[in-house]
């Protein structure tokens, strides 16, 4: 199963995002907390890419897609725009160790994406940055 969402650099985008993630966990028979963490580590990556790949500029393109394994206990997550090259994967790893106030702003979100995912890949492909996130469903679920 393949499906695509086609989104914009804008921040009212992630509602169309959840009900994206919602409808493909519906249809692969996820579980609520499966769910909720898909969810969450692609609304960070996506807002990323809508905070950062198109600075100036409004209604840039950015497209998610998941491809499913065929037993569906794997998801692989492609996030493709056009914006300014930049690879989340060589981002500094945040000292979790720290309190909020001592630590550094920013970094928390590919972190969490890391994570969240098996595997999570960036690749300059032309004029595109292409992140790869492959999820896979936990063994007991």
């Amino acid at each position: 199963m393949k499906k695509e969402l086609h989104l914009t650099n804008d921040v009212s985008q992630v509602v169309a995002l959840g009900e994206w993630v919602e409808r493909l966990g519906e249809e692969l028979s996820l579980n609520p907390a499966d769910v909720f963490q898909l969810n969450l580590a692609l609304e960070e990556a996506v807002v990323n890419v809508i905070n950062y790949a198109y600075p100036g500029q409004t209604d840039m393109p950015i497209v998610l897609c998941a491809t499913a394994d065929e037993d569906g206990k794997g998801i692989v997550f492609s996030l493709k725009d056009n914006g300014v090259p930049f690879d989340p994967t060589k981002a500094d790893t945040p000292d979790i160790t720290l309190s909020a106030e001592e630590r550094e702003i920013g970094g928390l979100g590919i972190f969490l994406v890391e994570q969240m995912m098996s595997r999570v890949a960036y690749e300059r492909q032309g004029e595109s940055n292409v992140l790869t996130m492959e999820w896979k469903k936990a063994d007991n679920a």
